[in-house]
């Protein structure tokens, strides 16, 4: 994280770190890569890896430009963090090259705060948040300015068996169906509830969802910067704590819960005792798949329900976890209007609709789930539609790295997490790095 670039003047480790490797990222950005002269101009799009849509988007795109310019792609590493901090590096190097970045939300507040992303003006605003999911607006937006484009929208589902289900004699699209409840009936007809508990930024997410469905936040006052209200200690806190600690202390959890990521969370879903799981929206295009493939037994699709994300409190609703991807201009480009319109291209709802057919990855914008084309593709479309639009953003803050950072030592690993001691711990903790107090 690039800290306190424009409030406070702080200066943190990240922010020395990112000066202190600008010479070797302009060596790593590749005399090249703005596109050279005279010719049609080349935008970079560094993008996220997917199974190749942004590749195709960006020949499509290529070809709607009609010779003005041509856009290529540059392929990010697969983790979040690791694609944060190659983007960093060139940004703090002023890298005329980086024109279109794929970014996670989490990260457009740090951008966008440090002067790295060139702000849309009001007259552009207003084709990149029309019928766009709220949420994705909000982690696009920082101190009233819209920072970067929403491309994909992406939200976690509970993704169940329906046959476990049945053995449980539970529902779990029952409007008081909670972790409690799915916690219990998975311990008593010996089935496994699957979460993501490594200590990465998947964890950070888990926390968050249950914290906003308790009726709570992280922190909050984020334009204060290191003087942010920090309200994990709470009673939401708590509850999000006490969730966490019972299904890693349960015979449901996972032997491996405090290193499973997305995929370690699919497998144990789709082993014999396999019964519930929270994940993202991939799951139903890579398990039918896999099915087809033949890694999995070809009945396991068939076997597979799906429902809104778990409750804390029966009369709460939950606040599912919000991803996605948007689309950041590098303040430093050559071509900053050429960028404009190139993204412009790229998240046209026509363009929306054909990437999450190709990839699976939900789209930003609520026309594209009436598509009959979509709702035959994903028969869960609205459910992801109704979740995106309950979504819980984690916090909005260009400190989100020194935050998320701090959250995932001390809650880390989840069956050490404590009802009555994490939260307190970790909300001292996260005060401490905020102010250069303690290191990460």
């Amino acid at each position: 994280m690039v800290e306190g670039a424009r409030k406070g003047g702080r200066r943190g480790p990240a922010w020395r770190a990112a000066r202190a490797t600008a010479a070797l990222a302009l060596l790593a950005s590749g005399l090249a890569a703005c596109g050279g002269g005279g010719g049609v101009p080349t935008l970079t799009w560094y993008t996220n890896p997917d199974s190749g849509g942004q590749a195709k988007l960006a020949a499509k795109c290529t070809q709607a430009a009609g010779g003005r310019y041509r856009i290529q792609t540059s392929v990010l590493p697969n983790d979040a963090t690791q694609q944060r901090e190659q983007l960093v590096r060139r940004l703090a190097a002023k890298d005329s090259g980086l024109d279109i970045m794929s970014l996670d939300p989490v990260f457009v507040a740090e951008a966008a705060n440090a002067g790295f992303l060139r702000p849309f003006g009001e007259q552009e605003k207003g084709q990149f948040v029309q019928d766009v999911f709220q949420p994705a607006v909000e982690n696009s937006t920082w101190e009233g300015r819209l920072y970067a484009a929403p491309f994909w929208a992406n939200t976690q589902l509970l993704w169940y068996r329906k046959s476990a289900a049945r053995k449980a004699g539970v529902d779990p699209n029952a409007p008081d169906f909670t972790w409690d409840k799915m916690i219990d009936a998975a311990v008593r007809s010996g089935v496994t509830v699957g979460a993501q508990g490594n200590k990465y930024e998947g964890y950070m997410v888990w926390v968050n969802a249950l914290v906003a469905s308790a009726g709570g936040r992280i922190i909050s006052s984020a334009e204060k910067g290191d003087d942010a209200t920090i309200e994990i200690d709470s009673p939401a806190g708590r509850e999000a704590a006490r969730v966490i600690g019972k299904l890693a202390r349960s015979r449901a959890a996972s032997p491996s819960l405090s290193t499973d990521i997305e995929e370690q969370a699919r497998s144990l879903f789709n082993a014999p005792n396999g019964g519930f799981m929270v994940n993202w929206g991939y799951i139903w295009r890579a398990e039918n798949g896999d099915a087809k493939d033949g890694v999995i037994d070809k009945s396991i699709p068939a076997d597979i329900g799906w429902a809104r994300y778990p409750k804390v409190r029966a009369d709460q609703p939950s606040q599912p976890p919000f991803g996605g991807i948007e689309l950041g201009i590098g303040a430093f480009s050559k071509h900053p209007a050429l960028a404009v319109d190139a993204v412009k291209c790229i998240t046209s709802t026509e363009n929306m609709k054909f990437y999450m057919i190709d990839s699976g990855n939900p789209a930003a914008r609520r026309a594209v789930y009436d598509d009959p084309e979509i709702n035959k593709e994903f028969p869960m479309a609205k459910l992801i539609r109704e979740s995106i639009d309950a979504a819980a953003p984690r916090p909005i803050t260009p400190y989100y790295g020194d935050v998320s950072g701090a959250i995932q030592s001390r809650w880390h690993p989840p069956a050490s997490v404590n009802p009555e001691s994490t939260p307190r711990r970790s909300a001292d903790f996260v005060r401490q790095v905020l102010r250069d107090q303690a290191l990460l």
